[in-house]
């Protein structure tokens, strides 16, 4: 039995006046009768007796003994033998009987629980309706959301000092300077909520130690979440805080609470919301298509970093041509650095490559940056991201049926197909083509890295133009789905191109096959002999002078065999610190500028629609920069061109 804690002193004992436990745990009334009940008549009668004839110093003494006898009490000493049985009483004989038993009083319901602290709830202007209405639950329930003054005063006092990390990604004074620019753009937000409060709507009105846990949450999260652009991450964040309208912000802050504190009902909304958030400018799309022709990149000069800007001659394919019947098919692993040996159109055995299976780690080796305490503590060593194994470690945590490698000579392209410039349209016209971003998927074939899905949109509306499945010259070594999100289902389910209606097919990208967020691949797709159709559809949408927009686009130019001369690429808008060849991944760019997440598909891979679709938006955001540049500089748009 454990210790009489009082934790049942304010529960009515459940047998009332009957209850005979001399230290009940339970709750009674000083007026109950708390005589020992007597046992039913007909039991033993020596029982009785001896329970009558009971020396007085073992009873309990009752307040109410001397009051009905005027009389101090007797201690009277009887022995066992001097116990004389005696007949039983009749209960109603009894004084407890005939006595006035009041009831015991009634324990608090959850109902006057809620009525009590309605009364006691102090008038706060910050506690929101829905957190006032739970005020009431009492202390013994966990309740699902807490008042704001209630949640107040459960934080201790908080400072502007940012938390200590095993990996600080800045010094403590430079994450001091941001947490205090972080928290002011933060606390002029909440201000401003304060002074807009309406009855209507519950408040979000955060106290000034909630204010800085956020602030200190936030900066947090992104020092260990985005080390290396740390600074870059959370400038742009406080930038954003600073442009925030009010509803933004009700929006994260109530998001915010759910996470850390409890759960607020979202308010009823009339509106759906929209599927996918696009990255939208203040311009007209004649002007941003002028200030995005302005954004043109010039590919020569950069042949050595992939870019090939003109065509292979016949003598420059045959040479290649020699080379690959001399190598008779031997090649490097891309993935694994092994040496294998391919057949294009099988071997006698039915074999496509030699080498056996694959072993090898599919994410790039991480190599840590360099910090001025390395020559105490040491170097970081480097490491793979897909299984956090250091390098040399390990052969590799994933296996592939066959080996693979990729070409990148432009004169071995142009030997398997051959390189074309974008044609011009045969009956010009003043108007201009909007531009046009585009995205392709490879996958290893017997004769390298070959296109198996191209997808284009028009810019800036997202429209979708061509989204094919391509067959490959080579035979499919790996369909890479990991990356390219190609699997041979598609290929099974697909149709020919031209069986589904142009009609079918012209709902924009950012609206179509969404599904949990994500844009899906349409069902079933449709397929094109080769790669070199796919090239012809996309030049109906194309001509020299049309802006052709994707991120390290050299690497679909080649897949595709295009040289085109307009020409607007992610990686160069976008630079590494380092420069070429250096590059920025398209996932991290969007998160950066755009806050989106993309290519979440894990082994189900990427997406062409919504890879071109950030590519898009990311080029988008570059034309608001620019617009705003023009603008100080006293720079108008016309017609055409910009004046």
């Amino acid at each position: 039995m454990f210790a009489p804690l009082g934790l049942f002193k304010s529960v009515a004992c459940p047998e009332g006046p009957h209850c005979r436990q001399l230290n009940c745990i339970f709750l009674h009334s000083e007026t109950e009768n708390e005589e020992q009940k007597p046992e039913a008549p007909g039991l033993d009668v020596a029982k009785d007796a001896v329970r009558e004839s009971e020396p007085a110093s073992k009873r309990r003494k009752l307040a109410h003994d001397d009051h009905h006898t005027g009389q101090p009490e007797q201690k009277t000493k009887l022995t066992r033998h001097d116990a004389k049985p005696t007949a039983p009483r009749d209960i109603n004989d009894l004084p407890s009987a005939r006595r006035k038993v009041s009831p015991p009083p009634p324990s608090k319901t959850q109902e006057t629980a809620k009525e009590d602290a309605k009364q006691k709830l102090p008038a706060d202007p910050a506690v929101s309706a829905s957190a006032a209405a739970a005020a009431g639950a009492t202390a013994k329930s966990v309740p699902d959301a807490m008042p704001g003054s209630t949640r107040r005063k459960a934080l201790p006092k908080q400072y502007l000092n940012p938390r200590m990390l095993k990996k600080a990604p800045a010094t403590h004074a430079v994450r001091t300077s941001i947490l205090l620019k972080l928290h002011g753009a933060m606390k002029a937000l909440n201000e401003k909520a304060a002074k807009l409060r309406s009855p209507e709507r519950p408040s979000l009105v955060l106290s000034p130690d909630e204010l800085i846990v956020m602030a200190l949450d936030e900066e947090q999260k992104t020092a260990i979440d985005n080390p290396r652009v740390y600074g870059n991450v959370i400038k742009l964040r406080i930038v954003q805080l600073q442009k925030m309208t009010l509803e933004v912000w009700e929006k994260e802050v109530t998001a915010y609470l759910n996470s850390r504190y409890y759960k607020i009902k979202p308010p009823p909304t009339t509106k759906p919301t929209p599927k996918a958030q696009r990255f939208t400018t203040d311009l007209k799309e004649d002007e941003e298509i002028i200030i995005a022709r302005m954004l043109r990149t010039e590919l020569k000069g950069k042949e050595q970093f992939g870019y090939i800007t003109r065509v292979p001659t016949d003598t420059e394919i045959a040479e290649a041509r020699k080379g690959m019947e001399a190598a008779q098919g031997w090649e490097k692993c891309e993935r694994c650095a092994g040496r294998f040996q391919v057949f294009p159109g099988r071997r006698e055995d039915g074999s496509l490559a030699s080498g056996g299976r694959c072993t090898y780690h599919p994410g790039k080796i991480v190599r840590p940056a360099r910090k001025a305490t390395d020559h105490i503590t040491g170097q970081a060593e480097a490491y793979y991201p897909c299984c956090n194994e250091t390098l040399g470690t390990s052969a590799g945590c994933t296996k592939a049926e066959h080996h693979a490698f990729k070409v990148s000579d432009p004169k071995r392209l142009a030997a398997v197909l051959q390189f074309e410039e974008t044609p011009t349209r045969e009956k010009p016209t003043t108007e201009p083509r909007k531009p046009v971003t585009f995205d392709c998927e490879m996958a290893y074939t017997t004769l390298g890295l070959e296109l198996v899905r191209l997808t284009a949109l028009s810019w800036p509306q997202g429209e979708l133009l061509l989204d094919v499945l391509v067959k490959p010259i080579g035979e499919i070594l790996d369909l890479n789905s990991r990356f390219s999100g190609v699997f041979p289902e598609h290929f099974a389910t697909a149709v020919p191109y031209g069986t589904i209606p142009k009609t079918a097919i012209t709902a924009t990208a950012a609206a179509a096959d969404l599904e949990n967020g994500e844009i899906k691949p349409s069902s079933p797709m449709q397929v094109v002999d080769s790669p070199a159709v796919a090239r012809t559809l996309l030049f109906e949408f194309l001509d020299p002078e049309t802006p052709l927009i994707g991120h390290a686009i050299d690497n679909d130019l080649n897949a595709v065999r295009i040289i085109h001369p307009t020409i607007i690429d992610t990686v160069l808008l976008y630079p590494h610190p380092r420069g070429l060849p250096l590059r920025y991944g398209l996932k991290h760019l969007a998160k950066l500028y755009l806050d989106r997440d993309i290519q979440m598909g894990g082994n189900r891979g990427h997406d062409s629609k919504e890879d071109a679709l950030a590519t898009g938006d990311l080029v988008r955001f570059k034309v608001a920069e620019k617009a705003k540049i023009l603008k100080r500089a006293g720079w108008t748009m016309k017609a055409g061109g910009v004046l």
